[in-house]
This record gives structure tokens, C-alpha cells and sequence, in this order.
């Protein structure tokens, strides 16, 4: 543990050999069990962002089926377009619901007494790093879904060509598939324009409210730590010069962003406040030190997700990084 209190603590120079490992960290036997569970649902992420992706939307035939209300093959054209594409969303929707379990896990690994959350962190590497995995697929899901507006287009035609029955004589298996009160769930997920920040946030939040028990700090502690660990190396050459992959400070500058808008949910004062242990400053300073292009969505979720940033109590000279 003292190894991982001097990267802290900024003395690391009698320390260079210790980050977290997010690259190769492997689980030990104690962490195996919640690890196996994890990896389940962590080994479809991938696929869920190449799907997303790949997300073409149905806008032509949509506007085709519109303003030819009579015509029945531009309406079964369209239609015909937007099933399988409401199959996908609800596919990427029931991901968001697995991956809520997955955190609650971790969270409940990371956080559960003896064990300090930095002792945590430093003994369960591979728990922390799919954590970590965790905010790195839920940052970059958010950044294409906020590309794509024919998500909420072509959701909103299904739903108003459902609701009017208008469609008579054709295959709606489909609603057995998403019916009302599914795409009732599914159209409050894609109207958040960060769904799966949204579903991490609240799933944080009840965490803390249903373990009663359990000290607010230690949630909020790990969180804190882990995005003191994440500057550090990020900012810190010995560190940062031990990852094999470039894509590796990228992943480490999401994590870092993530758990910063979860703390700022979670905490009562937020993360922005003086009180607060995260280095707001030290942490907005290190994206702002990277190229524009790697970083401006990463400020952007700093500015549009967290809860606390316009509060009063937020240093003034925080607010001007951000603008």
C-alpha cells in the first residue's frame, strides 16, 4: 500500500515502478469470482461499439413514408427499415442493464471494510482495471451516440407507427420483441444524451442509498483515488512512458473523466468544491495538455454531465478552464 500513498502524495521519485497496471493486471484468486462476472459482460462490449457504429439510420425511408401517407409500399419500406434497427437499440439498451450489475459488483469489491479503497485498488488490479474498462466503454459509447441523431428518429417512428396501428397486414413479431413498456424504458434511455454515463450515475447513486452500512466515503474515496492514480500517470513520464500502447493514456484520460463525473454525482459537494479530493485543477490541466482533438469530448462531459460544476461553491478559476 505504501507504494501506491507516495504516487499520491506526489513523491514518487524513490517510487518510479508503481502504477496501476491497466494494461496487463490479472485477477488472483480472490478476485476470480466477481472477475469471471465482470468479463461476461465486459467481452460484449466491443461488439456493441462496432454495432453502434456501424448505426445507419432509416431518415430517407422514414421521410419517404411521410410525405406519402397513402402510399402502403413507401409505409411498408420504412417499417421494414426501422425493425432491425430497433432490435439493435434494444440490444445496446439491454447491455446498459448488465453492465449496471457488473459496477454494482466492482463496487461492492472495491468498497466492503477492512480493506481501505486504496488497499483495495492496489491488491485487486484486475478489478480496478475492468472498472476502469467499464467508464472507457460508457465515455466512447456516449461520444458516437451523441453523433447520431437518427437513433432518436427512428425510435420515435416506431413508437408513433405502434401507438396508431397504422401498419395493418404486416409482420409485428417484432412487438413481442419491444413492446410498450420496453420502448417505454428504451425511449428514456436514448433521450439522456450521455444513456450509459446516466445509467452509471444512477446506478452509483443507489449503490450508496441501498448499502446503508456502508461509510459514503469509501464509495466516493475509491473514486477519488483512482482519479489521483489517473492523473499521476498520466502526468508522470516514468509512468506514463511504461504503457505499451498509445491508445493506453486515451483509455487512462477517460477512466479519469469517468470516475470524476461519478464522484461529482455521488459526493454532496461534488467534485468541483474546495473540499473535494480530487485536484480538479491538476486533472483539467493534464487534458488540456494533450492534442484538442483526443480531449474535446472529454471536457465536454466534464461540462454537460457532471451535477456540480455551476454550483456557487466551484472555484471561479475552475469554471474558466472549462469555458
Amino acid at each position: 500500500m505504501g507504494n501506491l500513498l507516495k504516487v499520491l502524495t506526489r513523491e514518487i521519485e524513490n517510487y518510479p515502478h508503481f502504477f496501476l497496471d491497466f494494461e496487463n493486471a490479472q485477477p488472483t484468486e480472490g478476485e476470480r469470482e466477481v472477475w469471471n462476472q465482470v468479463n461476461s459482460v465486459l467481452q460484449d462490449s466491443e461488439s456493441i461499439l462496432t454495432g453502434l457504429q456501424a448505426y445507419k439510420g432509416a431518415g430517407q425511408e422514414i421521410r419517404d413514408a411521410i410525405q406519402n401517407p397513402s402510399d402502403m409500399m413507401l409505409q411498408e419500406r420504412a417499417w421494414n427499415s426501422v425493425c432491425p434497427l430497433v432490435i439493435k437499440l434494444k440490444k445496446f439498451y439491454s447491455f446498459s442493464i448488465r453492465l449496471e450489475e457488473a459496477l454494482k459488483s466492482l463496487l461492492e469489491s472495491l468498497t466492503c471494510p477492512p480493506l481501505t479503497p486504496t488497499q483495495h485498488l492496489e491488491r485487486e488490479q484486475a478489478l480496478a482495471k475492468q472498472f476502469a474498462e467499464i467508464l472507457h466503454f460508457t465515455l466512447r459509447f456516449d461520444e458516437l451516440k451523441m453523433r447520431i441523431p437518427a437513433i432518436q428518429n427512428d425510435f420515435s417512428y416506431y413508437r408513433r407507427t405502434i401507438s396508431r396501428n397504422r401498419i395493418n397486414n404486416m409482420n409485428l413479431d417484432i412487438e413481442n420483441e419491444v413492446n410498450n413498456e420496453m420502448a417505454n424504458r428504451m425511449s428514456l434511455f436514448y433521450a439522456e444524451a450521455t444513456p450509459m454515463l446516466k445509467t452509471l450515475s444512477t446506478a452509483t447513486t443507489n449503490f450508496v442509498t441501498e448499502n446503508k452500512t456502508l461509510p459514503l466515503e469509501n464509495t466516493t474515496d475509491c473514486l477519488s483515488t483512482m482519479a489521483s492514480v489517473c492523473k499521476v500517470m498520466l502526468e508522470t513520464p516514468e509512468y506514463s512512458s511504461r504503457f505499451s500502447s498509445e491508445d493506453t493514456l486515451l483509455f487512462c484520460m477517460r477512466v479519469m473523466v469517468g470516475v470524476i463525473i461519478l464522484y461529482d454525482h455521488v459526493h454532496p459537494n461534488g467534485a468541483f468544491n474546495k473540499s473535494s479530493k480530487i485536484d480538479m485543477k491538476g486533472c483539467i490541466k493534464v487534458l488540456k495538455d494533450q492534442p484538442a482533438d483526443n480531449v474535446e469530448g472529454l471536457l465536454n462531459a466534464l461540462k454537460f454531465t457532471t451535477k456540480h460544476l455551476n454550483d456557487e461553491s466551484t472555484p471561479k478559476n475552475i469554471r474558466t478552464m472549462l469555458q
